[in-house]
């Protein structure tokens, strides 16, 4: 088979591990007989040094000609440090989710047995751990209206949903829960917010499409306690843009 892949190595330790992701797909691809074409694009810090944005229209092109995307990592000092850039490296990755639809982040998390004593938590915690993050990507307060007023002495950020951005994302976390242990739990923080609420009566109504799914609902601040007692008792999770950034680090 060819393959045809946008290569978005991005900046910092991103082009020193794609380097080696490339290496390791040619080398599947040279045993399997599958041929790699490989197209370079910018996109965050580099490309706004070289063009002024940080998800050129030419980088979006050659994603959407691609089969698929490799990329790397964004983000750079100068800007973390600076609260008043105007144009931030970190904005191109959220364009380019919104511009590809990459509304899902699925994120496995599992151990392996050789590396389980390397791990900070106790064996005993976390042996057999096996579970899934599906993340919202394209929605919430990353994506609201945003600014400054009274002068600058206050900031906002709006955190919105729709009810057919839930739906999507809970679609598919029903579906990978019928393929594993049918347990999906839909993590927000309904005590509080509103957007929460949305999530917590869409997925609610959803539970009548898929019956052999056990569904439960836990707030984000027990879920990220839980996930370091007892990971285990987890299969698949489904989460807001921004309590999946806290639960899976990114």
């Amino acid at each position: 088979m060819k393959f045809n892949i946008a290569l978005l190595a991005g900046d910092g330790i991103g082009p020193e591990v794609i380097n080696e992701a490339v290496k390791v797909s040619d080398a599947i691809a040279k045993k399997f007989n599958h041929e790699i074409t490989w197209t370079p694009a910018l996109t965050g810090a580099c490309a706004i040094d070289a063009v002024g944005v940080p998800y050129p229209d030419e980088t979006h092109e050659i994603c959407m000609k691609a089969d698929a995307v490799l990329f790397g990592a964004i983000g750079h000092p100068k800007y973390d440090n600076d609260p008043s850039a105007p144009v931030r490296p970190e904005q191109g990755l959220l364009l380019m989710r919104k511009k590809l639809g990459l509304f899902a982040n699925v994120r496995p998390t599992f151990t392996f047995p050789s590396l389980i004593d390397n791990s900070p938590l106790k064996r005993e915690r976390i042996e057999g751990t096996d579970l899934v993050f599906l993340r919202e990507l394209t929605g919430g307060i990353y994506f609201g209206e945003k600014g400054r007023r009274d002068n600058g002495e206050t900031a906002f950020d709006n955190c919105v949903y729709t009810r057919a951005e839930v739906q999507r994302l809970a679609k598919k976390g029903f579906e990978l829960a019928m393929t594993r242990s049918k347990k999906l739990c839909c993590v927000d923080k309904a005590n509080v917010l509103e957007t929460s609420r949305l999530w917590r009566e869409t997925v609610q109504a959803m539970e009548k499409e898929y019956p052999e799914v056990t569904v439960s609902y836990e707030f984000v601040d027990a879920v990220a306690m839980r996930l370091v007692q007892w990971p285990n008792s987890y299969d698949v999770l489904i989460t807001e843009n921004l309590f999946g950034d806290i639960l899976t680090d990114e």
